[in-house]
C-alpha cells in the first residue's frame, strides 16, 4: 500500500479470539489477524478464561495486522478498542490477577441472582444502571465472589473487566469507558458514575473499581516492551472505545435513533439508538452508553448460530459426508433441505433455549423444546424449526425493544447468519420489516476505529461512518410467510409462558440426577 497513507486499526477482544484489523482512510479492510484462546470450564455452568492469554492475543494480533499490511509504525494513526461485555477479574495490588476472567456466559451466581431480583429490589437496580439482573453481569459475580469466596473478595485490590486489564498492562492506568461501566450493573446511566447503593450492598469502595471515562478518551504512554512487541510507535494514542456490542451499531450504520442492528453469529443481538437513556419497566431490555447523545436499547439472546452446529454436530453425520463428497459446506446442505419445508414447519415448533435464554424473559432455566413432532415431519422440518427458533427468539426482542423505544425505522444485519441469504429473508419475514445487509464483517473492530477518528476529530460526526458502510443487499418480507409468523409468534409466547414454571421443574430434576 501507499507508504504515505495513514490507517487506524481496530482491536476487538472477543469470547473466543482477539482480532486486530488495520483499516484504510475510507474503512476499508487493509488487513487483520486474530489469536484464539479456550474458555476453560472446571466445573458445569462456569466458564472462565486466562486473561493473560487475552492479553497475549492482543499484543500478537495488532503485530500481525501491522506485518500483513506492509506499513511502518509512523502510518498507524491510532488504534481503537472494543471488548465483550460482563466480565470480571479480581487484581490484587501489584495488578496482578488473583482470577481467572469470568466471561458473560458465567452462570455460577444463578443463586444470587435470584436473591437480588426477590430480595433486594433488583428491578430497582436495573433501573438505574441499565443492566439486567442475570448471572452474565458482574453485579451478581461480585456477590458469589463476596458469599463463596470471602478470603479472596477481601483480598481483591481491584475488580476489573477484560478490556481494563489490558489497558493497565498496556498504559498502568485503572480506567474504564463508560459504555463498559454500563454493562457491570454498578454503574448509574444519570450520574455516569458508579452507584453508591449497589457499592454498599456489594461492601465495595469507589477504589475497588477502575475510574470511568468517556468512550472517547485517549490514552498515552504505552509502556515501551509493549509498543515494541505490537510494532507500533510508543507515543500512539489509543482510543478506550466501548463494548463490542455497541460498536457493533456504529461499524454497521446504525447510529442514527429509531435504527437497529440485529447480530447473529454464536448467540444473537437485538441494538437500536436513543437519544437518552431509556429502561423497561419488567426489565426485558438493556441500555448502555455510548456517547451522550446516543444510548443503546437492546437485548441479547443465547441462542444463535450455536444452535445450527449443534444440529450439525450431534445429528447432520448424513450431511457431513455428503457434503464432503459435493465439496460444499454442510450449513450450506443443512439449508437446501430447510428450504423444501414451508414457513411454519407444518406445525413444528422450536423453544430456542439450548443455553437457557437472556432477553426477554432472563431465564438460565429455559431449555429448548421441540412442540408439535408427528409422524410426517422429517429431518428438513427439524431444520427449518431450528432456524426459525432463532428468528423468534430475535423477533421477541425486537417487540420489547419497540415497547421500549417505539417503532425502529431501519434494521441492519451482521455475523454468521448474515452469510446465508435464506436465513435472512426468514427473518425479514418473521419481523415483517426490510432488512439492509452491510458489506462489512468486522462491525466491532470497524466501530473501535471509528470511535478513534472520531476521538481525534477527524470525523464530526458518527454518522458519517454510514457513507463507509456499502449495503450488499437488501430483503423485503413476503407477506404471507409474515402472517403465518404472526401467528407461529403468538404460539411460542404461550408455550413459553405455560412451560416457565416446568422448565423450573426440570432444572432441579437435571441437578438431582444428571451425571456429576
Amino acid at each position: 500500500m501507499n507508504n504515505s497513507r495513514n490507517v487506524v486499526i481496530g482491536v476487538d477482544i472477543g469470547t473466543t479470539s482477539t482480532k486486530a484489523v488495520v483499516f484504510g482512510e475510507f474503512g476499508q479492510v487493509v488487513s487483520s489477524a486474530s489469536f484464539d484462546y479456550p474458555i476453560i470450564q472446571p466445573h458445569p455452568g462456569w466458564a472462565e478464561q486466562d486473561p493473560d492469554l487475552i492479553f497475549s492475543a492482543v499484543v500478537r494480533s495488532v503485530n500481525a495486522a501491522i506485518k500483513k499490511a506492509g506499513i511502518r509504525p509512523a502510518q498507524v494513526k491510532a488504534l481503537g478498542f472494543s471488548a465483550a461485555m460482563h466480565s470480571l477479574i479480581a487484581l490484587d495490588e501489584q495488578g496482578i490477577p488473583l482470577t481467572r476472567c469470568l466471561i458473560w456466559a458465567d452462570n455460577r451466581s444463578a443463586a444470587q441472582s435470584e436473591r437480588l431480583l426477590d430480595e433486594m429490589k433488583g428491578l430497582e437496580i436495573y433501573q438505574r444502571t441499565g443492566t439486567p439482573v442475570h448471572p452474565m453481569s458482574p453485579l451478581p459475580k461480585l456477590l458469589w465472589m463476596k458469599e463463596e469466596q470471602p478470603p479472596l473478595f477481601r483480598q481483591a485490590h481491584k475488580f476489573v473487566s477484560i478490556k481494563e486489564y489490558v489497558i493497565y498492562r498496556l498504559y498502568e492506568q485503572y480506567v474504564v469507558d463508560y459504555s463498559t461501566a454500563s454493562a457491570t450493573g454498578l454503574f448509574h446511566l444519570d450520574t455516569l458514575d458508579w452507584d453508591d447503593g449497589v457499592l454498599h450492598l456489594l461492601g465495595v469502595t469507589k477504589q475497588h473499581l477502575s475510574r470511568p471515562v468517556p468512550v472517547t478518551y485517549i490514552l498515552q504512554g504505552m509502556k515501551k516492551e509493549w509498543a515494541e512487541q505490537m510494532g507500533v510507535d510508543q507515543g500512539i494514542p489509543a482510543v478506550i472505545g466501548a463494548s463490542d456490542g455497541v460498536l457493533a451499531n456504529v461499524g454497521v450504520g446504525a447510529v442514527s435513533p429509531g435504527e437497529a442492528a440485529i447480530t447473529i453469529g454464536t448467540s444473537g443481538a437485538v441494538r437500536t439508538i436513543s437519544s437518552v437513556p431509556k429502561t423497561d419497566l419488567r426489565g426485558r431490555t438493556f441500555c448502555y452508553a455510548l456517547t451522550d447523545h446516543h444510548w443503546i436499547v437492546g437485548g441479547p439472546t443465547n441462542n444463535g448460530g450455536i444452535l445450527l452446529r449443534w444440529l450439525r454436530d450431534e445429528f447432520g453425520g448424513q450431511e457431513r459426508e455428503v457434503a464432503k463428497k459435493l465439496g460444499m459446506d454442510p450449513y450450506d446442505l443443512l439449508t437446501q433441505y430447510a428450504e423444501t419445508v414451508p414457513a411454519g414447519s407444518e406445525g413444528l415448533v422450536f423453544l430456542p433455549f439450548l443455553s437457557g435464554e437472556r432477553a426477554p424473559y432472563w431465564n438460565a432455566k429455559a431449555r429448548g423444546t421441540f412442540f408439535g413432532i408427528s409422524l410426517h415431519h422429517k429431518r428438513e422440518h427439524f431444520i427449518r424449526a431450528v432456524m426459525e427458533g432463532v428468528c423468534l427468539s430475535i423477533l421477541s426482542v425486537v417487540l420489547a425493544i419497540r415497547d421500549v423505544t417505539g417503532s425502529l425505522s431501519e434494521i441492519r444485519v451482521s455475523g454468521g447468519f448474515a452469510k446465508s441469504a435464506f436465513w435472512r429473508q426468514m427473518l425479514s419475514d418473521m419481523l415483517g420489516k426490510e432488512l439492509l445487509v452491510p458489506e462489512t464483517h468486522e462491525a466491532s473492530a470497524l466501530g473501535a476505529a471509528v470511535m478513534a477518528l472520531y476521538a481525534l476529530g477527524d470525523l464530526s460526526s458518527l454518522e458519517e461512518v454510514k457513507q463507509w458502510v456499502h449495503i450488499q443487499a437488501t430483503h423485503v418480507p413476503n407477506e404471507k410467510n409474515t402472517a403465518v409468523y404472526l401467528e407461529l409468534f403468538d404460539l411460542y409466547e404461550r408455550l413459553y409462558q405455560r412451560l416457565k414454571d416446568e422448565f423450573d421443574a426440570l432444572s432441579a430434576f437435571q441437578a438431582k440426577y444428571s451425571r456429576k
